[in-house]
């Protein structure tokens, strides 16, 4: 029987289906003759009214090319159940790492047992990007995470300039350089506790990051690839959301280290797909478990096929 295939994700029509992670997961189920459904996480519904409980969402199905401008066709939208309808959901929305964020992943978790869930939301719920890293703290750089300004500022006398990050940002947003004079420190702590309830990340600035940001893609704990993103002109963010660009990259001995140190953690929590960033070959930074992207750009460089290698990993837990 074909293999059942809800992907959470935003609107379809908003994708850049040249780089976009999930739409290459999409087109690689589909390849497998996979019957794909997508459905916004805004539909989800739990209802304990029904024996056992049940989990909804408005879904249509699916089919995907890679054509631009005419990628998908939507077919009608009903409500399905995610345990007995589906067999597999990729949990692909975009973050923000924010209370709606938790809530779907925690409704999510009650299909354990029934539909497997990737990557595994109670497991996404204990490790946002900024916080899991910290596991791995003999990988990174000097990190604090406050909300004071005379932390922060005790923190610079000691390593100089330094970067500020929200928490739970994503994509590159909202990442201020601050040089080692404190020049509008304390404004732009003003405004960082004003929109964010959260602490926020503080590191040394890395000079290392203009040689690029690389984003590592690990698959059910092992090594699948690596891209090195490096800043666009004026930038010192290397995202490519930023601006940034992507070039070829292999990994430095430091980084196999980071890779096998985290990697059996990575298997045994069903975190299957994760790309981790590392400046300057040695220096990790984050580990992105809530929609990790860049596959399209590893396996243009390379010939690889990561998206199908998530599928195997999918597969091979649906056969355990």
């Amino acid at each position: 029987m074909a293999l059942r295939v809800a992907v959470q994700m935003d609107p379809m029509e908003s994708i850049n289906i040249a780089g976009d992670s999930s739409f290459a997961l999409m087109l690689s189920a589909q390849a497998r003759c996979a019957e794909l459904w997508h459905y916004d996480v805004r539909t989800l519904a739990y209802d304990t009214s029904v024996a056992g409980g049940t989990l909804t969402a408005h879904a249509a199905p699916v089919t995907v090319q890679r054509v631009e401008g005419d990628h998908y066709t939507l077919g009608e939208r009903r409500r399905i159940d995610l345990a007995k309808d589906i067999d597999v959901i990729f949990m692909r929305q975009d973050p923000p790492f924010d209370l709606g964020y938790i809530s779907a992943a925690l409704m999510l978790d009650r299909l354990k047992g029934q539909t497997l869930v990737t990557n595994d939301p109670r497991e996404v719920i204990n490790a946002p990007e900024k916080m899991f890293v910290l596991d791995y703290a003999q990988f990174m750089p000097p990190t604090l995470i406050a909300r004071e300004l005379a932390d922060v500022r005790a923190f610079m006398d000691t390593h100089g300039a330094v970067v500020v990050k929200p928490l739970h940002g994503n994509g590159g947003k909202a990442i201020f350089k601050v040089d080692e004079d404190g020049t509008n420190i304390s404004a732009l702590f003003e405004m960082f506790n004003q929109t964010w309830p959260e602490p926020h990340m503080i590191q040394p600035f890395l000079p290392e990051v203009a040689e690029g940001d690389k984003r590592i893609v690990l698959v059910d704990g092992e090594f699948a690839g690596a891209i090195n993103r490096k800043p666009g002109k004026g930038e010192f963010r290397s995202n490519l959301a930023q601006g940034g660009y992507a070039e070829a990259a292999g990994l430095t001995a430091r980084e196999e280290e980071i890779c096998a140190a985290m990697g059996p953690e990575l298997k045994k929590r069903g975190l299957v797909f994760v790309g981790i960033d590392v400046i300057g070959g040695k220096w990790l930074t984050e580990i992105n478990v809530t929609s990790p992207t860049g596959i399209v750009a590893i396996d243009a460089f390379n010939g690889t096929d990561t998206a199908g290698r998530i599928m195997d990993a999918v597969e091979a837990r649906l056969n355990a």
